[in-house]
């Protein structure tokens, strides 16, 4: 059975939670459709009044390495809008800078990593990526339901390194309803 964020003991803990917020973005690179960030919102909520240090982690596109185009520096901007309250974007998903960024973190605090497939090691499901972002977590979230598919290093790799893990509310939601469509489903 898979563990609901709200079953899981998030307070005081770094919970990553993996993300959608793959959006299109204006020419003047503001967020055009913000439906999939409005969607993560009651899951990154839920932990941050919860007392949780949220990290946060998701792709933008298909770059080929570094893109500046395709930061997720826009989707951070509107996140913290949504949620009314600051969201640190760290300068890479993995590095230094990232892991400072995630060691700062306060309870009720959020990071947003830089775009992960700004690696080609994440859609390898490269295990020494996989391991370097589960450094960051006591507990993995997976709220990306549109990605929970892909054997990749945010969404597969690095789950088996985490001991405590689940689902947010999205990925609950789309679950239920699949469930309803399909019959019973064995979770």
């Amino acid at each position: 059975m898979i563990k609901s964020i709200d079953q899981l003991p998030i307070e005081g803990k770094r919970v990553f939670i993996r993300v959608d917020f793959n959006v299109p973005l204006t020419p003047a690179r503001g967020v055009a459709d913000d439906s999939r960030i409005r969607a993560a919102v009651p899951t990154i909520e839920h932990a941050i009044k919860r007392g949780a240090r949220v990290i946060l982690a998701s792709h933008l596109g298909r770059p080929k390495g570094p893109t500046p185009s395709l930061s997720l520096e826009p989707v951070g901007a509107r996140l913290a809008e949504l949620i009314g309250r600051d969201v640190t974007l760290t300068d890479e998903a993995v590095g230094d800078g990232a892991r400072k960024v995630v060691a700062d973190l306060r309870d009720g605090d959020v990071a947003l990593l830089e775009n992960l497939r700004f690696f080609p090691a994440e859609e390898a499901n490269d295990e020494g990526f996989a391991r370097q972002l589960a450094q960051y977590a006591d507990i993995y979230v997976n709220d990306a339901f549109g990605t929970a598919h892909r054997a990749h290093a945010s969404t597969a790799g690095m789950v088996s390194f985490v001991s405590e893990k689940g689902a947010g509310f999205l990925m609950e939601k789309e679950i239920k309803f699949l469930g309803k469509l399909l019959g019973a489903v064995k979770q």
